[in-house]
């Protein structure tokens, strides 16, 4: 969206790309949490499992979740005002650090609140305020979150990913982003090609290559834009991820023989496959669409 579009463009359709920015960065500060926190949660029920198995005390027993406790400083336990919760704002205002002790806040808090806002403009301004914008607005929150907790902990938790494919079957029975059909066929399809390929880099390097919640992710992906998106899909978020990769070993950041978390390619690839991929394919595939 460039500005002078922006600023073409209807002024109801401008005011609700505003609101949608603002609403974004909301809940950007909560996708922050669940980023944070759905990793400890799944965890914690791990050991609690582990250890009711084995007849161990249970090794979690207070209360946490993605609302309870408060977010607080983990170095020095200070509880998050209202007012120092405030996207972007606050983390200007208090310069980047911790009010109790001045230890410095990571950039990355106000980077995630700033992308899901604007994304959100975008979309809204993109596909209006209908079932289309808010599905889409679902969609891109799902994979913000999926990103960073992929690209942290190289995990893509089945409370993520099985909403995300089950949303994108209820939203296209109306053929919303694409015929029920496709959309069927385009899940079982993802999951397949991610699923083969998975064994056969097994078989032949003794490893694996990547995890199951890749399947779950290009399925969900599958399931939203049919399977005709899926070969675009697969080019992109190989293409980036092939070069980031690259890039990211040659500056020694990281080993070779160190698994590079492929969910965030996926999820990159997937959105610019809901903006652009249908005049995409179409300019490769006359007639698809």
């Amino acid at each position: 969206m460039a500005p002078a579009d922006l600023l073409a463009a209807p002024p109801h359709t401008a005011a609700a790309a505003f609101i949608a920015l603002v609403f974004g960065l909301v809940i950007g500060s909560f996708l922050n949490v669940v980023i944070h926190r759905l990793p400890r949660m799944m965890q914690r029920e791990s050991d609690n499992y582990v250890a009711e198995e084995s007849g161990k005390p249970l090794p979690h027993t207070d209360h946490y979740n993605l609302a309870i406790p408060r977010s607080a400083c983990p170095s020095c336990g200070h509880q998050i005002t209202a007012m120092e919760n405030i996207p972007v704002v606050s983390y200007l205002a208090l310069g980047g650090k911790c009010s109790g002790c001045k230890t410095p806040i990571s950039i990355r808090y106000p980077i995630i609140e700033l992308v899901t806002g604007l994304l959100s403009g975008y979309l809204v301004w993109h596909f209006g305020t209908g079932l289309t914008g808010f599905a889409a607005l679902l969609f891109c929150y799902l994979l913000i979150a999926m990103t960073f907790i992929d690209a942290d902990t190289q995990l893509l938790p089945d409370d993520l990913t099985y909403p995300l494919l089950w949303a994108g079957l209820l939203v296209n029975l109306n053929g919303t982003f694409a015929p029920l059909r496709d959309a069927v066929i385009g899940a079982a399809a993802g999951y397949l090609v991610l699923w083969s390929v998975y064994w056969a880099f097994k078989l032949i390097r003794g490893k694996e290559g990547m995890g199951y919640g890749d399947f779950k992710l290009l399925a969900a992906l599958g399931a939203w834009m049919g399977w005709t998106m899926l070969p675009l899909i697969i080019l992109l978020s190989s293409i980036v991820g092939a070069v980031v990769g690259i890039c990211m070993i040659a500056s020694k950041r990281r080993d070779s023989d160190n698994p590079i978390p492929f969910g965030p390619y996926l999820a990159a690839a997937g959105l610019i496959a809901l903006l652009f991929g249908k005049p995409i394919v179409q300019s490769w595939l006359p007639g698809v669409f």
